[in-house]
């Protein structure tokens, strides 16, 4: 009797000792690990897909050719023999173009080398930013006022001792060149005549995915199908009136995945909630860990992973986000409104206005979320954020409000020929003129009554003068080139009608850049000029103290809100001459703590390696591009 008991508790226990093997032995498979945070201090775990994946396809990737650039105006001048001439000639030919040789002597002509850093998840039509810089030894001194000639844009490969080789052609690139308005050939800055940017001159002729990998400890073509279905039980499309999911396995270690529509402007927010989604979980789990996660979200240092895991959830996870709404943290409440804006619940974009407006380093996320609700709520609060004296804020609210609808008259701008949009905007903060030079070419008047101060004597390339006597309420703007008849316009001295009258007289985005830092160095504006201020993603917040903190006196908490590397692409981050992202704040303060989400992890699939090991050795692109005092 005895032993048949013993036989029977022995049973029972094995039982419970491989069921608890089962649970822990996916867990144990990788050290890298997230913790959850847990206010109850149980020993409760959830295995997130983030333990399993690494992302492929987050990278920019660099293609290059060589271009020529006409319209110059007497610098530019001849390419001594070279490679770069041998390509472009070659290239040349194979248009048909008669007497390559003698225009590429022109001093009104120059060959130039292009770049661009093709973003991911590019569609096929979608434009991006080119770069074009001189050679060294040419003879052409200023890309001023030049128009890039089309060319096609392709990878290249460095192999030690031969000349670089051309790969895949990924894109087209042409349009004017907007080169440094304030310098001139005479000044020190006058090198940086020699290169300059054209504002989506690049278009897509491939598409770009994204794609995940599952890490070797994990690679199967069973793991590989169960992942790809937790991810489609959360995202998902409509194709020809059917469910589709946005995850497709390849093979045993690779899944393609294609982007949702609510994150088409933040990618890297998309990639935070897959990685955050749990691999395998039923109901009764799920209740409660969004209990656990609801406690944690309360606390502003655990908010962030918090509100992207009940993000992650999705719909089940809304009625607990705006529980969160009524917290007296503003972090706390930022974080939960810009989850529910993602799961299409508007319930929290007072919260996300809050934010933009109050908080610098929460702002662009703002932002973006906001751009995914299209509510007349979020119009109305956009609209009121223009009246701001922060710059980034009115011009953020400004970019936000075009991307919910390019349409709305409010927003939608005026078509100044086919180059640039010119957006004039009532507001009643001080008057200011914002110009762009990355991502679209686009200039903001805000303050509609805006008036040039006079006297002044301005120029919009080097045929058009703006002039006007002092005390004079009207300006006359002129038009002069040989072989055709000069022309002549009296405008008044609105800011707006000036621009629209020399783009009319034929003034190119370039042009009209250059005549408003004029203006803006000779305090002919009545307010400011600014140049892209964008909100950024990486800011420091100076969290206040928590609960007993507050009354012991202690000080307030540093903390890095995002990276860099998470900014939407909606706001697009500024780089330098080699690619790389500038950082507005120093990443190494070690007074900054990281607030728990500040990347997303990259691995490069066996077809980018040799792009890694161009970046270790620059090519001959990155060397011309950083030459010459850059």
């Amino acid at each position: 009797m005895h032993s048949a008991r013993f036989l029977l508790w022995s049973l029972l226990f094995s039982t419970v000792l491989i069921g608890c093997a089962e649970i822990t032995s996916f867990r144990s498979q990788n050290p890298e690990d997230e913790d959850e945070i847990n206010l109850e201090k149980q020993e409760v775990q959830t295995d997130y897909l983030s333990k399993m994946i690494t992302i492929a396809g987050t990278q920019f990737s660099e293609v290059q050719c060589v271009g020529l650039v006409v319209n110059l105006k007497g610098t530019g001048g001849a390419d001594p023999p070279s490679i770069y001439r041998s390509w472009l000639l070659d290239d040349m030919r194979r248009r048909n173009v008669r007497n390559p040789n003698q225009i590429l002597d022109s001093p009104n002509t120059a060959l130039v080398l292009v770049r661009a850093y093709i973003p991911p998840v590019v569609k096929k039509g979608d434009t991006f930013d080119v770069e074009v810089a001189l050679p060294p030894n040419t003879d052409a001194t200023s890309l001023r006022g030049g128009w890039l000639l089309e060319c096609d844009l392709t990878e290249q490969a460095i192999v030690p001792g031969r000349a670089p080789l051309k790969g895949h052609r990924w894109a087209k690139a042409k349009g004017p060149i907007l080169v440094s308005a304030g310098a001139t050939e005479d000044s020190p800055a006058a090198v940086l005549l020699k290169r300059g940017r054209v504002l989506g001159g690049g278009k897509a002729i491939k598409e770009r995915t994204l794609g995940i990998h599952l890490q070797s400890e994990f690679r199967s073509f069973r793991n590989s199908q169960r992942v790809a279905r937790r991810i489609n039980q959360r995202f998902f499309g409509y194709k020809h009136s059917q469910r589709k999911g946005l995850a497709t396995p390849k093979t045993d270690e690779y899944i393609q995945l294609d982007m949702h529509e609510n994150y088409k402007n933040n990618h890297a927010r998309f990639l935070q909630v897959i990685r955050q989604i749990a691999f395998r979980e039923n109901s009764v789990q799920e209740r409660g860990r969004i209990d656990r996660l609801l406690k944690s979200l309360q606390y502003p240092p655990t908010a962030a992973i918090s509100a992207l895991r009940l993000e992650a959830i999705g719909k089940n996870a809304i009625p607990f986000l705006k529980q969160a709404l009524e917290s007296p943290s503003l972090e706390v409440r930022f974080y939960a409104a810009e989850a529910l804006a993602y799961l299409d619940d508007d319930s929290g974009v007072h919260d996300l206005i809050e934010a933009a407006r109050q908080e610098r380093a929460f702002r662009v996320y703002a932002f973006a979320a906001l751009s995914t609700i299209d509510k007349p709520e979020t119009f109305y609060g956009l609209r009121q954020l223009i009246n701001e004296e922060s710059v980034e804020t009115r011009y953020g609210a400004v970019r936000a409000l075009w991307t919910l609808d390019k349409n709305d008259p409010f927003i939608r701008g005026e078509n100044m020929n086919d180059e640039f949009t010119l957006h004039v905007l009532p507001s009643s903060a001080d008057p200011l003129v914002h110009v762009t030079r990355t991502h679209k070419a686009e200039i903001v008047v805000f303050g509609d009554d805006q008036r040039l101060q006079t006297p002044l004597a301005l120029a919009a390339g080097s045929r058009i003068m703006i002039n006007a006597k002092s005390g004079s309420d009207t300006v006359v703007i002129s038009r002069f080139q040989v072989g055709k008849e000069d022309q002549i316009r009296e405008v008044s001295a609105n800011v707006a009608e000036v621009i629209r009258a020399v783009a009319a007289m034929g003034a190119s985005y370039p042009d009209v850049a250059q005549m408003l830092a004029e203006a803006d160095a000779q305090y002919n504006l009545p307010g400011r000029l600014e140049v892209d201020a964008l909100p950024q993603g990486g800011r420091v917040y100076i969290r206040p103290p928590l609960g007993s903190e507050s009354s012991s006196g202690s000080r307030k908490r540093k903390t890095r809100i995002g990276g860099t590397n998470l900014s939407p692409n909606l706001y697009p981050v500024m780089r330098n001459a080699e690619g790389e992202v500038i950082q507005e704040e120093k990443a190494n303060d070690p007074s900054v703590e990281e607030s728990g989400v500040t990347s997303v992890t990259d691995v490069r699939s066996p077809d980018d390696e040799d792009d890694t090991r161009s970046e270790k050795k620059p090519g001959f692109f990155k060397r011309i591009f950083n030459s010459d005092g850059e």
